[in-house]
């Protein structure tokens, strides 16, 4: 996978709440994928704007790949709680 890729997932699929290769976030929940030197990272944030289940990688396509699965998670979840109202 590649970014362009992950672009067509995102928009083909209407995934939202999340930050790719943003500068900065802070939104509670919001998936996060940003670039450091040779190494790619993938998080969540918290309800404190702490990152967590943080993983690095060394491939861009795996980290594509795992940040897609976050959002397409999320999106499933926020899918879930609304069928609950």
């Amino acid at each position: 996978m590649n970014i362009d890729d992950a672009k067509k997932i995102i928009q083909n699929e209407g995934l939202e709440n999340y930050c790719f290769f943003c500068k900065e976030t802070s939104n509670e929940g919001e998936v996060v994928i940003e670039k450091d030197g040779h190494e790619w990272r993938v998080y969540t944030n918290d309800e404190r704007a702490t990152k967590t289940g943080e993983k690095i990688y060394k491939e861009e396509s795996e980290a594509l790949h795992d940040f897609i699965e976050r959002i397409r998670g999320d999106k499933a979840m926020r899918m879930y709680f609304k069928s609950l109202l």
